[in-house]
């Protein structure tokens, strides 16, 4: 019996153990969402890329679902990499980040995760209900790309909509 007792002990503590080391830790609660914001201002800038606020929490199922598509598919994580300064906001009961949030009209209205897009100053240009780019128990890539895609700095070149 007490063979059975140790054991059951053992496992549980490597089941606990691959749980901790699982854990979704993207958002910061202790993080000053203000200041990442002009930090990620200055890259873009620096860059040539917007800025993508990802609001939600490590509490969230669909935020880490997101998170996971975007880390995992190499077409999404390379386009994100080449035109976007991503930071994460986080949305918990420890930090609501509530001024930083009022700033930006808001999105917390349309749940979680939610996307802002900023231009390279730092001015909203969308906000994005991550509801819309769901597919069936997740996120749907196509839709996830096309929604980068419209928002991205090429997409908005001036350029492109001048008759020439």
């Amino acid at each position: 019996m007490t063979k059975k007792i140790a054991l059951l002990i053992a496992f549980g503590c490597l089941f606990s153990t691959a749980i901790a080391q699982d854990k979704f830790n993207f958002y910061q609660p202790e993080a000053d969402a203000q200041k990442e914001i002009e930090q990620a201002i200055a890259q873009a800038q620096q860059e040539n890329k917007h800025i993508l606020l990802e609001i939600g929490g490590n509490w969230c199922s669909w935020c880490k679902l997101f998170y996971d598509l975007t880390t995992t598919d190499e077409n999404l994580k390379t386009f994100l990499s080449e035109n976007y300064v991503v930071v994460p906001v986080n949305y918990s009961k420890e930090n609501w980040n509530t001024a930083v949030l009022e700033k930006l009209d808001f999105p917390q209205r349309f749940g979680m995760p939610v996307f802002v897009v900023l231009d390279e100053n730092g001015q909203r240009l969308h906000t994005q209900n991550s509801g819309y780019l769901e597919e069936g128990k997740g996120h749907s890539p196509k839709k996830v790309m096309e929604f980068l895609q419209h928002w991205s700095p090429n997409a908005l070149n001036p350029a492109h909509y001048q008759k020439k």
